[in-house]
């Protein structure tokens, strides 16, 4: 492991704000902290924050009531205004490629070079062809900015940005392992994107995010029933009408068409996830995919894997961010980091984060 103490984990997605701290300790993952506060409805769309000030206040009751000293921090990205480019570059050297990513980059960013920030890192050198492959990403500097603002408004001091789908590969590795010869399908499903990132052997092929999420799934429950978004949010997650008016009763049932609606949704996501994948498997010479592996809040939706299991044929798993990370059971029983597990993939791959990197 690098040196330099674990940065914080922060997580600030569309419905929650995730927060995740570790600490490294003989060479062993220790879980110090993990706790969310939800967000309400359009607080952030297409990953701009619309209400700063509700983003901001939501970090500060984490770091409150975990009694956090502020402290350095590590963040991602995710959405339309993030470009993920895999690029094939003439053999260079590091200071020579720092030199030239500029140059580099505006042959493949839609955007004003100006108007972002520019991110690489050199996955494989082909010593023997004269070239290397490397991954560019860039995200609007408008955008970042907000992100660090809403941070350093509480007092955090962000060192590190990262983008959702390497975080979570970040935390997947960590956890079970890269196999040389395998091909993972890393799918972090959320409230309002769903990011994929196709890895073979440890090295990233493929990135796309999809502009869907478990907000479609909610607001198509919340029309045809007419109900509250709080009520369809509740339904979606296997909720009865009881828990959705906050009566503690049993015997109700959720409404059959809830099932229906989420059925549809599922079809029609797990219909997207395909199309990229089959557009992938025109770009790569060796595109069979070996597994699924999710995380994200949606994918804590059981019907939703099996459609997408049952669309690509191949075995979707959802992931467990703790799986490897040693926890305290007299802080943390079993039950809760289970339920934890879903939306906790992004916040352990930016806990990972260390505060001398990059």
């Amino acid at each position: 492991m690098a040196k330099g103490k674990n940065c914080l984990g922060l997580d600030i997605g569309s419905s929650s704000v995730k927060l995740c701290e570790l600490r490294s300790r003989r060479d062993t993952l220790h879980l110090e902290t993990f706790d969310y506060v939800s967000l309400a409805p359009e607080t952030i769309v297409d990953g701009e924050l619309m209400n700063a000030t509700e983003v901001s206040e939501a970090i500060d009751t984490l770091l409150g009531r975990n009694k956090i000293r502020r402290e350095q921090t590590a963040l991602s990205v995710s959405g339309n205004t993030v470009i993920i480019k895999k690029i094939t570059l003439p053999m260079m050297t590091d200071e020579e490629l720092e030199e030239s990513i500029q140059w580099e980059a505006e042959q493949f960013i839609p955007f004003d070079i100006e108007d972002v920030f520019i991110g690489f890192e050199v996955l494989n050198r082909r010593n023997d062809q004269g070239q290397m492959d490397v991954v560019l990403v860039a995200a609007k500097k408008e955008m970042i900015n907000d992100y660090v603002g809403v941070c350093h408004r509480v007092g955090l001091k962000p060192v590190v940005v990262d983008v959702d789908s390497f975080a979570v590969q970040n935390m997947y590795e960590v956890n079970y392992g890269f196999m040389p010869d395998e091909t993972v399908n890393l799918l972090d499903m959320g409230s309002s994107v769903i990011s994929m990132n196709v890895v073979r052997g440890g090295v990233t092929n493929f990135t796309r995010d999809l502009s869907t999420g478990g907000a479609d799934i909610t607001e198509e429950i919340q029309r045809q029933l007419n109900i509250t978004y709080r009520e369809a949010e509740i339904y979606k997650m296997g909720g009865t009408p009881a828990e959705a008016r906050g009566e503690d009763l049993e015997g109700e049932v959720v409404p059959g068409e809830v099932e229906q609606i989420i059925q549809q949704k599922a079809r029609e996501m797990a219909d997207e996830i395909q199309e990229s994948l089959n557009f992938y498997a025109t770009t790569a010479a060796d595109s069979q995919v070996d597994r699924i592996v999710v995380t994200g809040g949606t994918a804590a939706i059981p019907s939703l894997r099996r459609t997408v299991q049952s669309t690509s044929g191949v075995d979707v798993e959802l992931a467990n961010p703790f799986r490897k990370i040693e926890t305290d059971t007299s802080e943390f029983s079993p039950d809760q980091l289970e339920e934890w597990a879903p939306i906790a993939g992004v916040a352990v791959g930016l806990a990972l984060r260390r505060t001398n990197e990059k």
